[in-house]
């Protein structure tokens, strides 16, 4: 999708963090966005602020964890906007803890929002996509997904499974006019957990350095033009080190402990570290 002008778009997650610059950056390109969020209040801001940009915005506000009412979720977008041209997928639970503390109910809600309600809303927009003759999903990933820190295990677990749905729909669609691109981020300076992370004076190393939220947001519209499958915004040259990981798997480990991710996330854990800056 080249031409973004006039198209519409869903973006999941906007009522904080990047969801909301994501936004921000797809009105810019003259798309007119429907935001979703459980966070009414915020919503409504940020729709005052995609109309002063001269695109039609409305508020759609979802809960993912109700996986039930996904279905609804698009229509409703579908019914603020119209047909929806873009669907981003950006809501997202991240619960730094030793795996052991982790309890049911904290399990599944991260496999819910991270990785089925992507796989329900996706499933719901897609057919209308096709019959339309164009569109493209984007799934916000994490580098998490291709390094699997210590004390982070379900959110790289569900964040690895937008890798291989990507990667799936990517060959499944491949000859048809709809597009699917995963996007990577790394540590975003200024938001969401890793901002926890800053305040408590811990940083990440200068291998995996810093983004930032409106890099990302640049990321994921260079995404959709170019019909990108899998794109890393980490702030830091790091492709060549998961490439060498991904040949020689041991060393992905090594990788992770330059980073000094595991002490960063031990550290975190002990407060069990649970943020929802996109949910």
């Amino acid at each position: 999708m080249k031409h973004l002008h006039g198209r519409t778009a869903l973006v999941t997650g906007a009522s904080g963090g990047l969801g909301r610059v994501v936004a921000r950056a797809l009105a810019r390109e003259g798309v007119a966005v429907a935001v979703s969020g459980r966070r009414e209040d915020r919503l409504a801001e940020l729709v005052v602020e995609l109309r002063a940009l001269g695109v039609r915005a409305e508020a759609v506000p979802g809960d993912l964890n109700r996986l039930d009412l996904l279905d609804a979720l698009i229509e409703r977008a579908e019914a603020a906007v119209g047909p929806l041209d873009v669907l981003v997928n950006n809501a997202g639970v991240e619960n730094v803890s030793a795996f052991t503390r982790l309890d049911h109910a904290e399990l599944t809600a991260m496999v819910d929002v991270n990785l089925t309600a992507p796989l329900l809303l996706t499933r719901r927009a897609l057919p209308g996509m096709l019959d339309r003759g164009r569109g493209h999903v984007v799934f916000v990933s994490s580098l998490a997904a291709k390094i699997g820190p210590a004390y982070c295990a379900p959110y790289a677990a569900t964040k690895a499974g937008l890798i291989g749905l990507t990667q799936s729909l990517r060959a499944e669609y491949a000859g048809a006019p709809v597009g699917f691109s995963v996007v990577c981020p790394g540590f975003i300076a200024g938001d969401g957990m890793y901002q926890r992370m800053t305040e408590r004076g811990i940083r990440a190393g200068r291998m995996a350095g810093e983004t930032s939220t409106d890099k990302v947001a640049a990321t994921v519209i260079r995404a959709i033009r170019r019909d990108l499958p899998d794109v890393v915004e980490s702030g830091a040259p790091i492709r060549p080190l998961l490439a060498l990981a991904q040949i020689a798997p041991g060393l992905a480990e090594r990788v992770a402990a330059r980073f000094g991710a595991t002490a960063m996330f031990r550290r975190l854990s002990e407060d069990r570290g649970r943020v929802e800056p996109d949910g």
